[in-house]
């Protein structure tokens, strides 16, 4: 929630503050470094076992880690219309309140499907890149962030799960609460990514 709410702060300025606004959309580089330190982080954290499990290393991290995620959110977010943004995080909210609610009282064990949702990934990623040689489509686009949102959604039950397990087949060991956060935080944001753009290419003329 933490970590939300600091994304929120980012996207509000950004989306707002229209000397801001011109900034981050005159010096589009700053998508681009954004990016490089939000994998540079992530990577670090994800390989190096001591990086995301001693404190306070651990949190450094994944304060820098959030900063750079949400900067980088905040000049995607100001790209679209004010109220494109405030209705995907509306329905981003919704919707994952209600798969958490799933995730806690349904019989099926979601972490069994880890080898089916890699594989979802992998061609979600596929997809996306070859859209990026593709002339713009907006029915393309429409359907490419619907699996998306299908996609990370799953994984927001599967990842919720896995944190909880009890009788789930797989869990998340508690001494890996960094990555634990880190899964379902980017589930969350890349699910309000997709939602997004299924608003704005949906309301597009």
């Amino acid at each position: 929630m933490i970590q939300l709410t600091f994304t929120v702060g980012f996207i509000a300025l950004f989306l707002y503050e229209e000397n801001t606004k011109t900034f981050v959309q005159e010096h589009k580089e700053l998508v681009w470094v954004s990016m490089i330190l939000t994998f540079a982080i992530l990577f670090a954290m994800i390989c190096f076992e001591d990086v995301r499990k001693k404190v306070p290393g651990n949190y450094i991290c994944l304060f820098l880690f959030t900063t750079a995620e949400s900067f980088m959110l905040g000049i995607i977010a100001s790209a679209y219309k004010k109220e494109e943004v405030l209705y995907a995080g509306a329905i981003c909210v919704v919707v994952f309140f209600a798969l958490t609610a799933f995730a806690f009282q349904t019989k099926i064990d979601f972490t069994l499907y880890s080898g089916f949702l890699f594989v979802a990934m992998i061609v979600l990623i596929i997809f996306g890149f070859v859209t990026i040689f593709l002339p713009h489509n907006r029915i393309l686009n429409l359907v490419y962030a619907s699996i998306g949102a299908l996609i990370f959604s799953l994984y927001i039950i599967f990842d919720t799960q896995m944190m909880l397990g009890g009788k789930h087949k797989y869990a998340i060991s508690p001494e890996e609460y960094i990555f634990a956060v880190l899964n379902l935080y980017l589930d969350i944001i890349n699910l309000f990514l997709m939602i997004l753009q299924i608003i704005a290419n949906a309301t597009s003329e």
